[in-house]
């Protein structure tokens, strides 16, 4: 493996973020397993997960491609890789290491799956041409980004909304000392492939949209990774008192103003899939 520097969000071989990804993939595991089998997979195709982090798409990629076909994945983090590697077959192959420097021949690769990553390096450009560099001639690569982080959309309550995404923002903005533009690769993945002189770069949007009464993924999901993992007493300093006390009740499942029973409950957070071939 590779040594690499912190990403741009701190991100080491140590770093683990297993929780959080389970949690995401189970969440939102019907529209990814939608879009997986909407990008053309084929049978015998080798297909790379670039950051596959816990490994849950490792089989649903292997599903479109049958048992002709090759998945691997790489992810940086040694508890990630350790995750994903209860998925590891004749089939599925597993790697720990720097996707900049995966351990994959050049030009073997004919689709790259590559989710909530980019916007964890310094510098995206760079890791697309890394990773164009494996693609068999009109190989394409799917870049993926949710909009975990900064926006959630309550369609119940636009005001706590807005105060709590900007909270959200400005935390992470002073915890890893960003400024706006550090973070403008999470919206600017089609730029990316074209900068990257991809061909044929197209995008979908889709919205993960839930309503209450909400499944156990997703209960698990909203109140583990967001109401205590990315809220939580860490917003406390980027909102007034009132806001907190507010944020505070939505979240807490003894309180009668718990969002998950409520009846206006209604969550949107969009997953945009983006695609350009070599």
């Amino acid at each position: 493996m590779k040594a690499a520097s912190a990403g741009l969000l701190g991100d080491t071989a140590t770093r683990d973020y297993s929780h959080k990804l389970r949690q995401f993939n189970s969440f939102a595991e019907p529209e990814l397993r939608r879009l997986i089998a909407s990008v053309g997979l084929r049978p015998g195709m080798r297909v790379l997960d670039a950051g596959c982090g816990t490994g849950e798409a490792l089989p649903w990629l292997l599903g479109e491609i049958g048992p002709s076909g090759k998945v691997i994945g790489i992810d940086l983090a040694a508890a990630h890789v350790d995750a994903a590697r209860r998925y590891a077959s004749l089939d599925i192959e597993i790697h720990q290491g720097d996707l900049l420097a995966a351990p994959v021949a050049a030009e073997s690769i004919d689709f790259i799956w590559c989710v909530n990553t980019l916007n964890h390096l310094h510098d995206p450009l760079q890791g697309v041409n890394r990773l164009a560099a494996l693609l068999r001639p009109s190989g394409r690569i799917a870049l993926g980004q949710s909009s975990l982080l900064p926006d959630m959309f309550f369609a119940w309550d636009a005001r706590l909304e807005r105060v709590t995404n900007e909270a959200v923002r400005q935390y992470y903005r002073d915890r890893y000392s960003l400024s706006e533009r550090d973070l403008t690769s999470v919206r600017a993945i089609v730029g990316v492939l074209r900068a990257a002189n991809l061909q044929n770069v197209i995008a979908r949007t889709v919205l993960l949209e839930r309503v209450s009464p909400v499944d156990t993924a997703t209960e698990r999901y909203l109140v583990d990774t967001i109401f205590n993992g990315t809220w939580g007493e860490r917003l406390r300093p980027y909102l007034t008192d009132e806001d907190y006390a507010e944020l505070a009740r939505v979240c807490d499942p003894h309180h009668s103003s718990y969002a998950l029973r409520r009846p206006d409950f209604h969550l949107l957070q969009s997953f945009t899939l983006a695609m350009g071939e070599l």
